[in-house]
């Protein structure tokens, strides 16, 4: 298990990094989690109920470990409250262009390379390292992009030929649903697609992301030169757990 040092620079050169998605409120959760093993946790803001403030209190708890967030939408006021509360970075939703991305891009960074807004805030230690964050954030910050439907696989050479695109992370579910197959992750029109993206990613020697329920769903994209592997949801390993303990009492 790493620190948080420079995580984004970790997800560019294509270090091997496992985590898993964290969707309850409860900085327990996070807590429990960043101290089994993980190289970072994935904040699911998009479908978790989480506000600014509740998502700061998962990174606090779990810190040292890096997170994520999944903001709900691409939207700068979401994109700068998840900077500005410390996340190690940004998991941005249903991109499915490369004008989008040029955007989201530059909600994320720092003049003059983009239009971030300036604040004091968590990241910036309240102040205490303002300089020095202010200084660092347009490379230390990572931009994950999430391919997820059937125009963002179209779009797909164009989206991470946009410059600062650290990582494309494939939603399998919601791609499946936008291409008329939801939930059949293994159609074949469902992988074309998924090849097609990865294709495009390894072209352009960008990361690759995807998120699966279990180890048995996420391996086979391990072999294939994905990178950024979230496997399992805490919501799934308590289920588990609770009812493997209930079958075997039962039994």
């Amino acid at each position: 298990m790493k620190e948080k040092n420079n995580f984004a620079e970790r997800i560019r050169t294509n270090e091997l990094l496992i985590g898993t998605l964290v969707s309850l409120p409860s900085p327990e959760v996070c807590e429990l989690l960043a101290n089994i093993g993980y190289d970072w946790l994935f904040i699911d803001a998009e479908h978790g109920a989480f506000n600014p403030q509740q998502a700061q209190t998962m990174l606090q708890a779990a810190s040292p470990i890096p997170c994520l967030i999944r903001v709900p939408s691409d939207e700068t006021v979401w994109i700068k409250k998840a900077l500005d509360i410390g996340a190690e970075g940004v998991i941005v939703p249903q991109v499915h262009n490369e004008v989008q991305a040029k955007r989201i891009i530059a909600d994320c960074k720092y003049s003059p390379v983009g239009e971030r807004g300036i604040g004091i805030g968590r990241a910036h230690k309240y102040g205490i390292e303002f300089e020095r964050y202010l200084k660092n954030a347009n490379t230390e910050t990572a931009i994950i992009l999430q391919a997820e439907s059937s125009e963002a696989a179209k779009n797909i050479e164009k989206i991470v030929a946009v410059e600062g695109v650290d990582a494309i992370l494939i939603g399998p579910y919601d791609l499946s649903a936008s291409l008329g197959k939801p939930g059949e992750i293994n159609h074949p029109v469902v992988q074309s697609a998924i090849e097609r993206i990865i294709d495009a990613c390894q072209a352009a020697t960008i990361s690759m992301g995807i998120f699966g329920i279990n180890a048995e769903a996420v391996l086979p994209y391990k072999e294939k030169g994905f990178n950024l592997l979230a496997v399992g949801i805490d919501t799934a390993f308590l289920i588990s757990s609770a009812k493997d303990t209930l079958i075997k009492m039962k039994d």
